[in-house]
């Protein structure tokens, strides 16, 4: 593992948080079929010239339990030339989704899971000193800019603590029956989660997610196939007040922007951005109740923060093959 590791460090790699300047543009995206190469919106993304890049899960589609498996295809995606020219100018982050976790719609009884987030930290390149490779699970905090303009980015492991889904009966429309007991992120995560965002300092903090938050009428993966967990989040939410918080998620394979007014009328938003090499196809449907604006068609998220004014102005944009504007709006903060 650690020749091929070695082979594939073919840039430079710039170490994490390292901007003296704030963040500006960030770009996220999901769902890059690593044999989909000409799919893939990488010429669109480094034209932006992000300030940084954030996986939102599904880096491969490995769906495997062999380990060789899964460390070629991260070895084919990460030598894609165009995202060779993105490492090279831009810091990397992200977090996993379930075919990069290694089975589709894995949880916490997957056997190869701390093999595979090696795998996971190896592509983005998070040091070998990384406390993030000590403990269990793949969630991650990061923070980048200086005091009075700083976003915190946190990585969400929705996988490895994650409670079986009980199958739903066909005729029922859905995927999966909702566990009103189970859980999602574990209580090592969840401790984690509210020391990071109980009197944080940062102006802008961006909590992703692999599945998505609010959307709750979909039958696919969600949060509120957890709803005790999915409460708890917003509880935590409602109770910390992160300022200029955003949720951002993928896998859905199309993109969207939500938003849920919470009951004290502030406004929590999410985009979902997915996928970049493939989605569904023009004619589906779901229901949405939180949907702003939705749109299918291959796609890569921006965040667009502007410290000119106080608070930041955080804009969000989901954007498609030549660098098309699908869907935007602001995000309103009290």
């Amino acid at each position: 593992m650690k020749k091929l590791q070695f082979l594939l460090l073919l840039v430079p790699i710039l170490s994490f948080g390292q901007h003296s300047a704030p963040l500006a543009k960030i770009a996220l995206g999901s769902c890059s079929k690593q044999n989909l190469p000409e799919k893939q919106l990488w010429q669109e993304i480094n034209s932006e010239n992000p300030d940084l890049w954030v996986w939102l899960g599904d880096i491969i589609y490995g769906d495997s339990d062999h380990m060789d498996t899964l460390q070629k295809r991260y070895a084919r995606q990460k030598s894609h030339p165009e995202y060779q020219e993105l490492l090279a100018k831009t810091d990397v982050i992200g977090i996993w989704d379930d075919h990069d976790y290694g089975v589709n719609d894995g949880d916490r009884t997957y056997p190869y899971k701390a093999q595979a987030k090696e795998l996971l930290f190896d592509f983005l390149d998070v040091p070998e000193s990384s406390l993030d490779r000590k403990h269990a699970g793949a969630y991650q905090s990061y923070e980048f800019g200086p005091e009075g303009q700083k976003v915190k980015i946190l990585l969400l492991d929705a996988r490895w603590f994650r409670d079986p889904l009980g199958a739903a009966n066909r005729d029922s429309g859905f995927r999966y029956y909702p566990d009103s007991t189970g859980q999602l992120l574990g209580e090592a995560q969840w401790k984690w989660l509210e020391k990071e965002l109980t009197n944080s300092n940062a102006q802008v903090h961006i909590l992703a997610s692999g599945i998505q938050i609010l959307s709750d009428e979909h039958p696919y993966e969600k949060w509120s196939n957890f709803p005790k967990e999915r409460k708890r989040l917003l509880t935590l939410i409602n109770e910390t007040r992160p300022a200029g918080l955003v949720l951002v998620s993928g896998d859905r394979h199309i993109g969207e922007i939500s938003k849920l007014k919470m009951d004290d009328g502030i406004s929590l938003y999410e985009m979902t951005t997915s996928g970049l090499s493939h989605t569904w196809d023009q004619a589906y449907q779901e229901s949405n109740p939180y949907r702003m604006a939705r749109s299918i068609s291959r796609n890569y998220g921006i965040i667009n923060i502007d410290w000119s004014v106080s608070p930041p102005l955080i804009s969000l944009s989901v954007k498609g093959p030549g660098g098309e504007e699908l869907i935007q709006t602001k995000v309103l903060q009290p």
